[in-house]
Order: C-alpha cells, then sequence, then structure tokens
C-alpha cells in the first residue's frame, strides 16, 4: 500500500512540477490578451468555440516559449534567489524532459490554432515563440536590446487574437499591439531594476543606460509610461471603442505615470517595486475597459 501511495506521491509532484514549468500565471494573461483581441476583432457574432480554442492554443504556445527559456537558462537560474527553486534548477525534471515537454506544448498549441483560426495566426504564435525562445532569452546576457525584442512576443497576443477574428493585420490591430509593445519597457525595466542584484549574478543586463539605478534609467521609465497616455486615447479615436474606455485608459495612464516621479526621486527599490504592480494592474484595466465598451 505504502508502495503505491509513494507512486502516487511521485506522480504528482511531477505533474506540479510540470504545471510550474509552463508559468501558469503569465500564460494565462498571454490567452487573456489573445481573447482581448479576438474580442475587439470580432465584427459579427463572436465564436465562443474559436475564443476558448485560442485561449487554449495561447497557454500551450506560451508554455512552450517560457520551458525553452528555462532550458537555455538552467545554470544561470540556478545562479539567482528567484529562480533557483524552479523545477530546472531543482532537478524535479531533467533538461531532455523539459524539451521533450516543450516541443509536445508547442506541436499541440500550434495545432490548435492551424485547425481553428487561419494561417497568419499560427505563423504569428510562431514566430512569437521563436523570438522569445531563440533570441530575447539569449540577448538577456547581451544588452537591453533584449527588452526590445522580448517586448514583440510580448505584444503579440491581442494581435493573433486581431488576426483570429479577422484574418488581417489592420490598423486597429497594430494599435492594441503598440499598446501593449510600449507597457512591456516599464514593465521589463522596473522588474530588472528590483532584481538587479540577482540578474547580475547571472549576467542579464536589462535596464538602459549602462544598467545603472539611476535617474537616466528612471526617466526612461518615466517616458515609455507617459506614452501609454496618447496611445491609450488611439482606440476611441479610430472608432474602436468609445469614451468611456478612452476615460479609464487616461486615468489609468496618469495613475501609472504618477508612480514613476518617486524613482525619479529616490532611486529605490521600493518605488519600482511599485512601479512594476502598477504595471500588472494598468494592462488588464485598460483591455477590460476597451472590451465593455466595445459590448
Amino acid at each position: 500500500m505504502d508502495k503505491v501511495e509513494n507512486i502516487s506521491i511521485g506522480i504528482a509532484d511531477k505533474a506540479r512540477a510540470y504545471v510550474e514549468l509552463m508559468k501558469l500565471r503569465l500564460s494565462s494573461l498571454v490567452a487573456f490578451s489573445s481573447g482581448f483581441g479576438y474580442v475587439l476583432g470580432t465584427k459579427g457574432e463572436l465564436s465562443f468555440w474559436t475564443l476558448v480554442c485560442l485561449s487554449i492554443g495561447g497557454i500551450l504556445v506560451s508554455g512552450a516559449s517560457v520551458t525553452i527559456n528555462q532550458v537555455l537558462e538552467i545554470p544561470y537560474d540556478a545562479l539567482m534567489k528567484r529562480t533557483k527553486f524552479r523545477p530546472l534548477p531543482t532537478r524535479r525534471i531533467s533538461g531532455n524532459e523539459a524539451i521533450i515537454f516543450s516541443v509536445v506544448l508547442g506541436i499541440l498549441g500550434l495545432g490548435i490554432l492551424w485547425f481553428t483560426t487561419n494561417l497568419l495566426t499560427v505563423l504569428l504564435s510562431f514566430v512569437s515563440l521563436v523570438l522569445y525562445s531563440f533570441i530575447y532569452t539569449p540577448l538577456k546576457r547581451v544588452g537591453p536590446i533584449a527588452v526590445f525584442v522580448g517586448a514583440i512576443p510580448g505584444a503579440l497576443p491581442p494581435l493573433l487574437g486581431w488576426t483570429a477574428a479577422t484574418g488581417m493585420v489592420t490598423y486597429e490591430a497594430l494599435i492594441i499591439f503598440g499598446i501593449q509593445f510600449i507597457w512591456q519597457f516599464p514593465h521589463f525595466w522596473a522588474i530588472a531594476w528590483v532584481a538587479d542584484e540577482d540578474y547580475r549574478k547571472a549576467g542579464f543586463k536589462l535596464l538602459p543606460n549602462g544598467g545603472r539605478k539611476d535617474l537616466n534609467t528612471a526617466i526612461n521609465i518615466m517616458m515609455y509610461t507617459l506614452f501609454l497616455i496618447p496611445l491609450g486615447l488611439l482606440p476611441a479615436y479610430f472608432g474602436l471603442t468609445g469614451l468611456n474606455s478612452a476615460i479609464i485608459a487616461t486615468f489609468c495612464g496618469v495613475a501609472f505615470l504618477a508612480q514613476t516621479f518617486s524613482l525619479m526621486r529616490n532611486y529605490s527599490d521600493k518605488a519600482a517595486l511599485k512601479i512594476m504592480f502598477g504595471s500588472f494592474l494598468y494592462l488588464p484595466i485598460v483591455q477590460i475597459a476597451y472590451l465593455l465598451d466595445k459590448i
């Protein structure tokens, strides 16, 4: 009986490790942003089946991307406090198991998108996977250009949703892509500021201006956050959404921007942490406001 229980516990632990490897919180945000783009791009009747399949496909492709990322960064994750307990550094899952897992996730995710959306969406999803896994990941040890490259796959989910609904990349799609693209910079840099000590151990170079936690970096964070205010008005200006969401997007943009001024004054990790949490709140609130205005 004990042997059977031990086997069951072992299987359960392994399953939890695989789920942890997928970073479901991040993958769920990808699914949400994809669904947001799909609903916004739907002109006629919304297909619930397509929406569900798009979300599942997005989670699987994202899971494949972050798994490959972790395979490539095993020695670096082992050096950092925030990552050393992940499944690969702790050897709860081997590198070969993770590679097989990522291939299965990628094939399943792209396959679901192939049969339920269109070729453009599948191609863009594949581009996103390649950019994140094989270009952004190694560039993290090269310099802050990694943030620009990483912002592209990070901003693709709403565009993927739009193409799934329309089969085209239109100016509306580029607007919602642009908002999420610019959002990535204060988001990434706030995380890099807070995790700077850890990142230095791994040789990651993500902060701008020579990687220093100084006024120049704080100004960069402020400037990109400032750009979100006019960008947030574009959906209403071009008739994609209405006035209510424009007001909410402006309010959220101003509140997000206000958090950057503390960082410019004292360069503290506490101020950067507030910007990081502010970024987590800004994007879903604004996207939900656009959706409610659309509906």
